[in-house]
């Protein structure tokens, strides 16, 4: 099987990048895929993704959903932003139809309160694409985790992230 360990944060300076290399560090042959790479624009296209079927007239979003094509399941890295994901994470997303289209996903989260209200969302957001989204999920608490700026994982988020692991490769 394999996993995209997908970093939904495109900020400079953003913490989510030591979690998401934490993540792939510790899962055997997940691949990283960094959204900010992609460079996406807003989707402004009248036709809705899922009708597309992965045929896109921007550049950038067919490079998106090409490579996030090449996956079987997706382990999303994101903050809470006002109680929710992202924007660009949002904005990627919905750039997408067939891609995620029945696929499993799970989550690692980081913020002050681990980014519960985060992946809620983001639960609401992949029931559209008929996700399988396994319950074991990693939340990192940074009141604790985060150290002069740099992701010191409590010593229980390994396993957190085996058992993330465990459940998507069912």
């Amino acid at each position: 099987m394999k996993i995209a360990v997908v970093l939904g944060s495109i900020r400079d300076s953003r913490f989510g990048i030591q979690v998401a290399q934490w993540a792939v560090d510790n899962i055997e042959g997940a691949e990283l895929v960094d959204l900010k790479e992609f460079n996406l624009p807003l989707l402004t296209s009248a036709v809705p993704p899922m009708m597309l079927k992965g045929k896109y007239d921007v550049p950038e979003q067919q490079a998106w959903g090409e490579k996030m094509a090449e996956f079987d399941a997706f382990i999303f890295v994101t903050g809470e932003y006002n109680h929710s994901i992202p924007g660009a994470l949002k904005n990627a997303i919905d750039s997408l139809g067939v891609e995620l289209l029945g696929k499993k996903a799970s989550f690692v989260s980081y913020g002050f309160d681990g980014a519960i209200r985060a992946v809620d969302h983001l639960r609401i957001v992949l029931h559209n694409f008929s996700m399988s989204l396994p319950r074991a999920q990693v939340s990192i608490n940074l009141n604790h985790e985060m150290v002069d700026g740099k992701f010191v994982p409590a010593a229980h988020q390994a396993g957190a992230l085996q058992q993330v692991v465990e459940q998507l490769t069912k």
